[in-house]
């Protein structure tokens, strides 16, 4: 593991580089608003990503190395993650096609930048669909929005909801909450499944 700065419009981010041995593509992983990289569900992601030769990238937000608990604006975490993407792309993933992701608020920004970054795929892990008792403030638009594949890795008791397949779009649903702690091993067998099938037709 290597821990490096990437600089952003917006401070430092800090990336936690994970390799693999015969890569076939990098994942860059986002943690969600109030989390950091070492949650178990991103850590489980990590692992199996590397079992099927996939760099990973952890990647915290400039107002995590910071040190500030609240998450900034949604158009500063953006830039800040096409920045990273951009610096690894170039730096340490050369050649490499490019899978976003992320968990939560981690995941909404994988989402919204994949067209911009040039995802292949994007990962969303306890991808917050409406606030806790707010079905009707939906996010589901920024799913909509990818034209890529998406895997939605979701506890079937979250209470920020539950996103529906679709078209490029599969959901497993694993036992939990929005934590996703409940069963890591089956989280770590959906990320893993699903890198090594979609990222076949660019092997």
């Amino acid at each position: 593991m290597t821990s490096i700065a990437v600089e952003t419009p917006h401070g430092p981010a800090r990336a936690e580089l994970h390799c693999s041995t015969e890569p076939r593509a990098a994942l860059l992983l986002g943690h969600g608003a109030g989390g950091g990289v070492s949650s178990p569900d991103l850590v489980a992601a990590c692992r199996a990503a590397t079992a099927v030769g996939v760099h990973v990238a952890l990647v915290e937000q400039p107002y995590r190395v910071a040190g500030r608990r609240a998450p900034a604006p949604a158009a500063q975490l953006d830039a800040a993650w096409l920045a990273v993407a951009d610096d690894l792309g170039q730096r340490w993933f050369d050649n490499l096609p490019l899978v976003f992701g992320g968990r939560s608020s981690g995941a909404r920004v994988a989402c919204r930048t994949a067209g911009t970054g040039q995802a292949v795929a994007v990962l969303c892990l306890a991808f917050p669909v409406h606030p806790p008792g707010k079905p009707e403030k939906t996010r589901t638009g920024e799913l909509a929005g990818v034209e890529v594949p998406v895997l939605v890795v979701q506890g079937e008791r979250d209470p920020f909801g539950r996103p529906g397949a679709a078209h490029h779009r599969e959901v497993v649903l694993v036992p939990g909450d929005h934590g996703l702690k409940a069963d890591v091993d089956a989280v770590g067998r959906a990320v893993g499944e699903w890198l090594d099938r979609v990222l076949r037709p660019l092997d």
